[in-house]
């Protein structure tokens, strides 16, 4: 079991970047596929980049593609998702989530994950 805490979320506008950060605690977190999710008011919660757990396969929704990268550092019990162009429609809050299994693929299903950050958020202005 892991607890997640996301922090770097804020105001920013059309754009620009900024950069979200994971810190997870748990001895297994170096086996857990590790995702980034998001919602935004009156929206579900959705997808949006996936990274295996030793970071040789990535996912991410076609919204965020070529835009956003997920990375992680097991030795420092980290996941980054750097955020460049940012959209006025990225505004949501950015969740962290962790999936126990050890994929070879990483999966874009919410209910996959079992353990889920409080939430960071991040508005982008026009």
């Amino acid at each position: 079991q892991v607890q997640l805490v996301e922090s770097g979320g804020g105001l920013v506008q059309a754009g620009d970047s900024l950069r979200l950060s994971c810190a997870a605690s748990g001895r297994t977190f170096g086996t857990y596929t590790m995702g980034w999710f998001r919602q935004a008011p009156g929206k579900e919660r959705e997808f949006v980049a996936a990274i295996t757990w030793n970071g040789g396969s990535t996912a991410y929704a076609d919204s965020v593609k070529g835009r956003f990268t997920i990375s992680r550092d097991n030795a420092k019990n980290t996941v980054i998702l750097q955020m460049n162009s940012l959209k006025p429609e990225d505004t949501a809050v950015y969740y962290c989530a962790a999936d126990r299994g050890s994929r070879s693929v990483p999966t874009a299903i919410r209910s996959r994950y079992d353990y889920w950050g409080q939430g960071t958020q991040v508005t982008v202005s026009s």
